[in-house]
């Protein structure tokens, strides 16, 4: 690898690394005579991931960090000085073809800046998939960013090379979006996801009549909003994403914390550190909406518009409504069950599989992997001498849920440093 290229990929690879949507679950490409790589599994190859949570097995990069936009938020902004760069084609497609015969990545996760207009980028991206899979036979797992304002015919050509396309919605309201970044507008963000969604959906329908008909994004599709920079709340952003879950092809929806890249400008927040807790209940919620059988309003509503930063949003639910429990573990149906605090998927189909055999009380529930430091107050079985949140108040059981304090060690040596 000579100078240069190392020189553009350094610039690159640190200009790329606040996109945080590279999960790459989803897709199963099997090894194949004359081909390049594989994606390992059902789960795809997100092996692992580095402190601040990117994914390390790909090779997350930009092709560009040049932009003719100026986005308030972003650190590849217009007005930025930086150090700018920029790779060929050509110097991208080998550079993935060397470090997967490294076997330092497994697939490609590629975005870029916008240089002249969305098209042109579009259409470069496009190419460093086309010649990864027809010129190199790469097999391999890759991402594409499609670029928000490119064409449906680019888009459409980039499914049939990548694994999975994205689309960032960035911020969840359009009065905000033209705040930070008057050059955008939702609708050329809305407009390639429909494009990608109509393209699987028609792949879909294809491998119905034709059994070896290309496939279209196998991962689907997904997307990314920031959380702080702007000042919606947690129900502005989880009704948005409650809508997007209703597109049969979006996968993931995905939440970063603000960081305070572009401390200068005054349309933004001055933020110490990026919003983390938030960013966590977030997913937390999230993952309600997607595998609890929560709907959005449950969550959120006008009266609790934000997430508890305290307390977890599923332990929030229950003690809001404490007339839901206790319910008995040995009888309840499935979907009330998972909506116990303490009490995932998993163990709640080992609850119901288990209760076939016989009657369940503390220890098998803690065996089975339950939480009982929470479940314990929404429950009753044979065994529970605790007593349940209605006899105790959610406000009681709250304060006894609560995350302790830490304890300061008088003897450890601390620092107090002046902002």
């Amino acid at each position: 690898m000579n100078a240069n290229v190392l020189e553009k990929l350094k610039i690159l690879a640190e200009s790329a690394k606040y996109d945080v949507s590279c999960a790459s679950s989803g897709t199963v490409r099997a090894n194949k005579p004359g081909m390049l790589g594989n994606t390992v599994g059902g789960w795809g190859i997100c092996h692992s991931f580095a402190e601040d949570g990117r994914c390390i097995s790909l090779l997350k990069i930009m092709l560009t960090n040049y932009c003719i936009y100026d986005c308030a938020y972003c650190i590849n902004r217009r007005s930025n000085d930086l150090p700018r760069a920029t790779l060929s084609v050509s110097e991208l497609v080998d550079l993935t073809i060397e470090f997967y015969r490294r076997n330092y990545i497994e697939g490609l996760f590629l975005s870029s800046g916008v240089v002249r207009n969305p098209d042109y980028t579009m259409e470069r991206l496009v190419r460093v998939a086309k010649d990864l899979r027809e010129v190199h036979r790469f097999n391999g797992y890759i991402h594409l960013k499609s670029i928000p304002g490119a064409s449906r015919e680019l888009v459409t050509e980039a499914g049939r090379y990548a694994d999975r396309l994205s689309v960032n919605v960035e911020i969840p309201k359009e009065e905000n979006l033209k705040l930070l970044a008057p050059e955008k507008d939702h609708k050329s963000v809305f407009a390639p996801m429909l494009y990608i969604q109509q393209g699987v959906l028609e792949s879909s329908e294809e491998r119905k009549k034709f059994r070896y008909a290309p496939r279209f994004a196998p991962a689907g599709q997904s997307t990314q909003m920031i959380v702080g920079a702007t000042a919606e709340t947690d129900k502005d952003i989880l009704f948005l994403s409650s809508a997007l879950y209703q597109r049969p092809t979006m996968k993931r929806v995905y939440y970063s914390g603000y960081v305070s890249v572009n401390t200068y400008d005054t349309r933004l927040p001055a933020l110490k550190q990026p919003p983390l807790v938030r960013e966590n209940r977030l997913y937390q919620a999230d993952w309600l909406m997607r595998f609890y059988q929560f709907k959005v309003d449950e969550i959120v509503d006008d009266a609790y518009p934000d997430l508890d930063l305290e307390i977890d949003p599923k332990l929030s639910w229950a003690l809001r409504h404490p007339e839901q429990f206790p319910i008995d573990i040995n009888r309840a149906d499935y979907e009330v069950i998972l909506r116990v605090p303490g009490i995932g998927v998993k163990s709640a189909k080992l609850i119901i599989a288990s209760r076939r055999y016989s009657k369940l009380g503390f220890y098998q529930l803690k065996k089975i992997g339950v939480v009982m430091k929470k479940a314990q107050y929404f429950i009753t079985c044979s065994e529970l001498p605790m007593k349940t949140v209605n006899e105790m108040t959610p406000h009681t059981v709250r304060s006894l849920l609560l995350p302790k304090p830490k304890k300061i060690d008088e003897n450890q040596l601390t620092f107090t440093f002046s902002d």
